[in-house]
């Protein structure tokens, strides 16, 4: 593994990151070269790898533009808002402690504080509550313009954004957000827009891929706005017994999409050794899981999805996210159905990924 600093630094606050950062690897000059032309697509378009980085590291274009000359092709710029919110306190990133896999059944047990990061790629769990901040439009929209000059040839800058929920607000109003987001990312230039319907670190907000009436109402309300861009849902894990939920869902959505992204977390209590709150604040003692111990969880909902739409003749793609730290969880993903796999953590901790990736290939 890379003994380089993360590219998103967690013993640094959030501003810091945003304001300095990306550092390490990223911050260097040197360019990854790809050589010829691309040989692979993804919504379409053309990619020279369908590997990347998912919505969360990625704060700013200068971190965008650092992913796209370390190789990666396929890269999200964070979460944002049609409004200045703030981030939630510091720290934002933990260590978890937890041997293999975070099964439903541990994350609800809730997990314990790590002393220290993992350094085995293989074994770095970690949890992240941000709560999807954001410098509001009159700071993204403008950045977004930056970020998509740092985009090479077959290489691919997709914009994620969410709803944000206000005092006397209704819940059409709400959902009506997101489209307004989607379109200011449109109508700088985007050509993919992400809407993560899955955050577990906006207590108010909440969880919305579970509910198919929420989901269905975003998607039309955004697809009214931005026209024939592409749109990408990004979902959570889904359990076995919501299947039909699932199957509802993707019916609707099906020619009204051109994407799902998951998994984006999996939420569980994060308590330090003696019982406490891990995460100070309100609404913190639950956090959204990533690295090494979701795969399992990433692969399984990729297979299944991927059968749904073999079964259906859906025509959407799938990315495949969680827990991508090495190489062969790339080809694994890759394996199970996934069109285009994105990394988040093993990104972080390893910035040379994509690198490896492709001369594994």
């Amino acid at each position: 593994m890379s003994k380089t600093v993360p590219i998103y630094d967690p013993a640094k606050t959030f501003d810091e990151n945003f304001d300095n950062g990306p550092y390490g690897y990223f911050a260097d000059k040197n360019v990854y070269e790809n050589k010829g032309e691309p040989k692979n697509t993804f919504l379409g378009l053309p990619i020279y790898e369908p590997f990347g980085i998912a919505a969360g590291p990625l704060p700013t274009s200068k971190h965008t533009t650092g992913a796209f000359r370390k190789g990666f092709d396929v890269v999200c710029y964070k979460t944002q808002r049609t409004t200045i919110a703030p981030c939630n306190a510091f720290p934002n990133v933990i260590p978890v402690d937890v041997e293999g896999s975070v099964t439903l059944e541990k994350a609800s047990k809730g997990l314990t504080l790590r002393d220290e990061f993992n350094e085995d790629p293989r074994e770095l769990t970690i949890t992240n509550s941000f709560g999807n901040p954001s410098r509001g439009p009159e700071f993204w929209v403008d950045d977004v313009k930056k970020a998509l000059e740092g985009q090479g040839k077959g290489q691919l800058l997709i914009v994620s954004v969410c709803g944000t929920i206000a005092e006397g607000q209704t819940q059409d109003e709400y959902f009506e957000d997101f489209a307004k987001a989607a379109k200011l990312a449109a109508d700088v230039g985007v050509e993919v827009i992400e809407l993560n319907l899955s955050c577990p670190n906006v207590a108010n907000e909440g969880i919305i891929c579970y509910t198919p009436a929420a989901v269905k109402s975003i998607v039309d309300k955004t697809r009214a706005v931005v026209g024939g861009k592409k749109i990408i849902l990004k979902f959570g894990y889904f359990k076995p017994e919501q299947d039909e939920v699932l199957q509802e869902i993707m019916e609707y959505i099906n020619e009204k999409v051109d994407a799902i992204s998951l998994i984006n977390t999996i939420p569980a209590a994060v308590r330090t050794k003696d019982g406490k709150q891990a995460l100070p604040g309100e609404g913190r003692l639950v956090s959204g899981l990533c690295g090494a111990g979701i795969k399992w969880a990433g692969i399984d909902m990729v297979k299944r999805l991927d059968s749904l739409r073999k079964e259906r003749g859906y025509t959407f793609e799938i990315i495949g996210v969680g827990g991508v730290m090495t190489p062969e969880d790339y080809k694994e993903y890759r394996k199970a159905g996934a069109d285009c796999v994105q990394s988040a953590t093993g990104a972080m901790w390893n910035p040379n990924l994509a690198v490896e990736i492709k001369a594994s290939l």
